[in-house]
């Protein structure tokens, strides 16, 4: 399904019902195309969190692992940090190592456990996302300023659902 230039939105349910045909497939082509959608939708806002992150020296990860620390006291292991961030251990170091490099958190041995350690949110790191705060929140809110409180409500319940949903696309 590709592109047809209105107003950004692709692919048409016509779109959609054509592919399904062509396969000679038994699904709706409506859900199809809410998932197609949905998923072109994703990778549109996730290109526009990258670019507004960066504006901040950050990227989404960056700032979600920042905020998820601001979150929590101020520290956590990177264990906790993946799982809650649902990423893998391997990214979590990679994202401690940049910032521990620009001094947004440091590491130090863990008080619970003595062989493992924590990320702790530096004075400099509670700095940059006060400094951000602002414009940041301010953008969130813009971006989904066409929609009432009531279409907000309704569109996280269908959020929620819909990601719950997503499990079909990786399961084996």
């Amino acid at each position: 399904m590709t592109r047809n230039g209105i107003d950004g939105e692709a692919p048409t349910l016509d779109q959609a019902r054509r592919q399904v045909e062509h396969y000679g497939l038994e699904v709706d082509p409506q859900a199809v195309l809410v998932a197609v959608r949905l998923i072109s939708a994703g990778a549109r806002v996730g290109r526009a969190a990258e670019a507004h992150f960066a504006r901040f020296g950050l990227s989404t990860g960056r700032y979600r692992l920042l905020a998820d620390l601001e979150d929590h006291g101020g520290e956590k292991s990177p264990s906790r940090l993946a799982a809650d961030l649902d990423v893998s251990r391997a990214t979590v170091t990679g994202l401690l190592d940049g910032l521990e490099r620009e001094g947004l958190i440091a590491r130090r041995a863990s008080t619970e456990d003595g062989r493992g350690t924590v990320a702790v949110l530096t004075a400099r790191g509670a700095q940059r996302l006060r400094d951000m705060a602002s414009e940041h929140f301010g953008r969130l809110e813009a971006m989904v300023g066409g929609l009432s409180v009531e279409e907000r409500a309704t569109f996280l319940d269908l959020l929620a659902r819909v990601v719950r949903g997503s499990t079909a696309l990786a399961a084996d």
